[in-house]
């Protein structure tokens, strides 16, 4: 049985960032609605969902590059 470090690394950070997502999402907009009402937590809701954009097309950038990188080392392998 092997350890591979850097996959636990990896499955934890996303568990994390998946985490406090969630608690974001629910908890932050479910406060809202709460104090609020639908109208002011739809509106929180698109304005999350907007300000999260940038991060996840930067995220999604930096996994493009890794898959890339990842099929340039396989071919000189």
């Amino acid at each position: 049985m092997t350890r591979d470090l850097r996959k636990y690394s990896r499955q934890t950070q996303n568990r994390l960032i998946l985490g406090f997502l969630a608690l974001v999402f629910f908890l932050g907009d479910g406060l809202i609605y709460l104090f609020w009402g639908r109208e002011a937590a739809l509106m929180g809701l698109i304005c999350l969902l907007l300000g999260l954009t940038p991060a996840v097309l930067v995220w999604g950038f930096l996994i493009l590059l890794d898959w890339l990188v990842r099929k340039e080392q396989e071919k000189r392998e």
